[in-house]
């Protein structure tokens, strides 16, 4: 891998086309490979994916293992070559878990795709209306318990109540959803 005045041509400009310069770049060791590493390695792996977001993912996770292992590098002064070449090995990791999932769900995917129900816009629009209308705590417990799949004990904490009043609040919330998406006049 080449050192960062190779890849230099990939950092970043900003919208009047000077290069984005770093202000007030940090002192400290850590700060400064940051700084002198991190935005051009981004436009490599903007390059790489084709996303900036998913660079952006990929880069700074690549620089926190590097950086992880930073007391372990033969040469330290190699930092930009071990961060390329992890960027591209967690790149090319990512490729292949894609490929793999691909090929689980070209073999099982029609299976599924028969015990599941497609989304119906109009149901989930029904859910949502039907859950806007319980109280403000019946709402919490039930979005805490089943969308944030969180236990009895820490909806409670996070709703200061007892756990009977989470069990409470969520058999009462799911008796209004069911009597109000079944139609009935509860």
């Amino acid at each position: 891998m080449g050192s960062h005045a190779d890849h230099a041509r990939f950092r970043d400009h900003s919208g009047d086309g000077e290069p984005v310069r770093l202000r007030d770049a940090p002192t400290d060791r850590l700060g400064d490979l940051y700084a002198r590493h991190v935005p051009a390695t981004i436009g490599f792996a903007h390059l790489l994916t084709g996303s900036r977001v998913e660079a952006e993912d990929l880069v700074h996770e690549a620089f926190l293992r590097v950086v992880g292992r930073l007391r372990h590098l033969r040469t330290a002064d190699a930092f930009d070559a071990y961060l390329l070449r992890t960027v591209l090995n967690l790149h090319t990791s990512k490729l292949r878990r894609l490929r793999v999932e691909r090929g689980y769900l070209a073999r099982v995917g029609p299976q599924l795709s028969e015990a599941v129900a497609p989304h119906d816009v109009g149901e989930r629009d029904r859910i949502w209306r039907a859950l806007d209308r319980l109280p403000i705590r019946q709402r919490a417990a039930v979005v805490l318990r089943y969308a944030e799949d969180r236990s009895e004990r820490e909806t409670a904490d996070l709703l200061r109540c007892s756990v009977a009043a989470v069990k409470s609040l969520t058999a009462r919330a799911l008796d209004t959803l069911r009597a109000e998406l079944r139609g009935d006049d509860a």
